[in-house]
């Protein structure tokens, strides 16, 4: 089981875009996730990570993930052998 933490700022007020990732992370992987923390910060983080490992940072990686982008990165650590289904189809031709 995973821990994914949502890093977010609030004097940039990006709560409501933490939470639509924590729930769609929530929605695809369920029971495979022990716990999806929304965590508040300042300064224009944006990180999220999983069991401690940074697998996004808003300045690092240009800007937000798309929800695709999110959930295979969290699939490569949670439960690689998982197939998202349309998602992967999309990403690989």
């Amino acid at each position: 089981m995973a821990r994914v933490a949502i890093e977010y700022c609030t004097q940039c007020r990006w709560l409501l875009r933490a939470a639509w990732m924590a729930q769609e992370l929530l929605n695809t992987f369920g029971t495979d996730l022990d716990e999806v923390a929304l965590v508040p910060g300042t300064g224009g983080i944006f990180r999220i990570t999983v069991d401690a490992e940074q697998i996004w940072e808003r300045k690092a990686d240009g800007g937000f993930p798309d929800v695709a982008q999110l959930k295979q990165r969290v699939r490569d650590r949670v439960a690689p052998d998982r197939d998202l289904g349309h998602l992967d189809r999309d990403a690989n031709p």
